[in-house]
């Protein structure tokens, strides 16, 4: 049975302090063992949120990494880098590292090839553009963006693949899919999983859907049946906002 996730990607907010205090309210409340909860502080704070999520139900997710173990690529953060803080969990190809960062496909498989062999956990971003959808290319962008950065995997590296659709138009816009569009383009990304694989791989793939998900809507869209949770930004930096989100996977 695949289970329920709810990621807070934090992008470039909180200082030292504020980390200090989103992470101490949300270590407070009880979430359900059923669901994974994670955090994506940003880099400065990823060892401070290791060491205070220690003994509690938080996971820590890196927001990013390079594909080389090392070398003369500034400002940058390996694998090994993460690992030996104790991170084992990243998000590759947010569409935010697409559009301003040149995150192609090309260096989206590189880095998802040096976190599986480094045995980490991602979460696997994609979706489309406004334009996409409006021209109906939306379901080709999606199949091309996974294609390109996971069909060369083998069977047995999709347990360490979490997938998060992000319909680009609904992030940080205020719109946000219906629970209908939703359900339909994470049926569809199920389909062609199975198509390329088979059906039982398919089917014990978490996809999360990452587009201004809310407290009002969380429930709406988490109640699908092929979505099993969300990759949550602005509503992840209040504690209050993002335990109702949890509750509601």
């Amino acid at each position: 049975m695949r289970k329920k996730i709810v990621a807070g990607n934090w992008k470039m907010n909180n200082n030292k302090s504020e980390t200090t205090d989103l992470i101490e309210s949300l270590k407070k409340l009880t979430f359900s063992s059923q669901v994974r909860v994670m955090i994506s502080p940003a880099f400065t704070h990823l060892a401070q949120a290791k060491e205070m999520t220690s003994e509690s139900h938080l996971e820590v997710a890196a927001q990013n990494m390079n594909a080389s173990k090392s070398g003369a690529f500034t400002g940058e953060i390996s694998a090994s880098m993460l690992q030996s803080i104790g991170v084992n969990l990243v998000i590759l190809g947010h569409s935010e590292r697409r559009a301003y960062y040149n995150d192609s496909d090309l260096a989206l498989k590189g880095k998802v090839t040096a976190a599986l062999n480094n045995d980490m956990e991602i979460i696997f971003c994609f979706g489309e553009q406004l334009s996409d959808r409006k021209s109906n290319n939306h379901f080709d962008v999606v199949k091309s963006q996974i294609s390109a950065g996971l069909f060369d995997l083998n069977s047995k590296a999709w347990s360490k693949i979490i997938l998060a659709y992000e319909p680009v138009w609904a992030i940080g816009t205020g719109e946000t899919a219906t629970p209908d569009q939703a359900q339909e383009m994470h049926a569809y990304i199920r389909s062609i999983i199975a198509k390329k694989y088979d059906h039982s791989l398919a089917d014990a793939v978490s996809i999360l859907y990452g587009g201004s998900v809310k407290p009002a809507n969380a429930s709406a869209i988490f109640s699908q049946r092929d979505v099993d949770g969300g990759l949550i930004g602005g509503a992840a930096l209040k504690a209050d906002d993002f335990y109702a989100i949890i509750q509601s996977a």
